[in-house]
């Protein structure tokens, strides 16, 4: 009984550690399909169409993408539509931000010595 608990976590915290956000758009083809469906849900054969790798790959990088929120399942009829959580998208955008501003500061100091720079051999 113990080792079945002790599996049972286990698992749950793998799990748990599949579904970060930053390891799933840490791969190309994830971003890709996050590209993709940004605009519009499409169906698994749909977005498999515009990539050279098996449907089988496809339908692993959805399954991730599904289980970090990336993205979620929208059935119409018979098919499943794949749809971009645009929320899940803002908290990347937010983590995002703290860098964003700290390069536009340094593009601005560069900016500024670029023209200091320029300044100074004009007056030579």
């Amino acid at each position: 009984m113990v080792a079945f608990i002790f599996a049972t976590e286990w698992f749950h915290k793998i799990k748990i550690m599949r579904r970060d956000i930053y390891q799933a758009i840490a791969d190309p083809t994830r971003r890709a399909i996050l590209a993709l469906i940004a605009t519009q849900a499409m169906t698994p054969n749909a977005i498999a169409g515009h990539f050279s790798t098996s449907r089988q790959a496809i339908s692993k990088h959805l399954r991730i993408l599904t289980e970090c929120e990336l993205v979620q399942t929208k059935t119409q009829g018979r098919e499943i539509h794949y749809a971009l959580v645009v929320d899940r998208m803002k908290e990347i955008d937010q983590w995002l931000s703290q860098f964003r501003t700290l390069w536009e500061n340094r593009f601005e100091q560069l900016d500024e010595l670029l023209i200091t720079i320029k300044n100074q051999e004009h007056e030579k």
